[in-house]
């Protein structure tokens, strides 16, 4: 694990890390990504540890915060959970999208993982229902770039989910919280445990993001070692 990995950084950053290990050692985005989502599916197992026949919903954007929650439910599939993954949007127009996030759900639909479209309000209130019997619920809609208030159909999603009694992970930043300022942009998921990506969030540091974050836990996701630690030194020295 990096030792750096407490340093907060801004989305911008982030997205410099994820261009740096792509464009200058190589690493293919599927691979941030499948090492993102299995993260993420191991920490959901552990919050099911000992809950028999255990359900969980996963609820996915079209964006690549949404690709990770396929590699989520691939996973917990694999590994003998029951998955419902939701789209909020169109599955014809993500897979012709095309991208890491599309090669996702495409892996998913071939394994038969079911996919339901929530594409409006009605919808995401009517998958919101099915989920009350569920015990994990993955929050995988909004990353760290989403800008300005929540807009329709996530905001009615967010206020959906943080009325389910059940457990709720949250994948990199719980949709609807600013990454940088920790704000929540008009509605934020209430997570029981967040799962970020190869840093903390500079949001995160605000208390009153506790609040939807829960646990913080920090994954390593194969962004070479020697560049976090150069950009993390040279981010530090910005501040100085």
């Amino acid at each position: 694990m990096y030792t750096e990995m407490q340093f907060p950084a801004t989305r911008e950053q982030v997205r410099e890390l994820d261009r740096i290990a792509i464009e200058d050692y190589g690493v293919d985005g599927l691979i941030l990504m499948e090492n993102a989502g299995r993260a993420c599916a191991l920490e959901a197992s552990a919050l099911l540890s000992g809950t028999e026949d255990r359900e969980v919903a996963v609820f996915c954007g079209t964006g690549n915060n949404g690709g990770d929650g396929f590699v989520i439910a691939r996973h917990l599939t694999n590994w003998g959970t029951a998955v419902q993954a939701y789209l909020i949007g169109d599955i014809d127009e993500a897979l012709q999208k095309g991208g890491d996030a599309s090669s996702n759900l495409r892996i998913a639909l071939n394994m038969d993982i079911p996919v339901a479209e929530i594409p409006d309000q009605e919808s995401v209130r009517e998958a919101a229902a099915d989920c009350r019997g569920c015990d994990l619920v993955v929050d995988a809609m909004l990353g760290t770039g989403i800008k300005g208030e929540v807009r329709e159909p996530f905001m009615t999603a967010i206020k959906a989910l943080n009325k389910l009694d059940c457990a709720k992970l949250a994948v990199d930043v719980p949709s609807g919280l600013d990454c940088n300022s920790g704000q929540r942009l008009g509605a934020a998921v209430k997570a029981h445990r967040t799962v970020t990506f190869a840093l903390q969030k500079r949001g995160f540091q605000n208390e009153k993001a506790k609040e939807f974050t829960g646990v913080v836990r920090v994954a390593e996701i194969s962004i070479p070692r020697r560049a976090v630690e150069k950009m993390v030194a040279h981010w530090r020295s910005e501040e100085d």
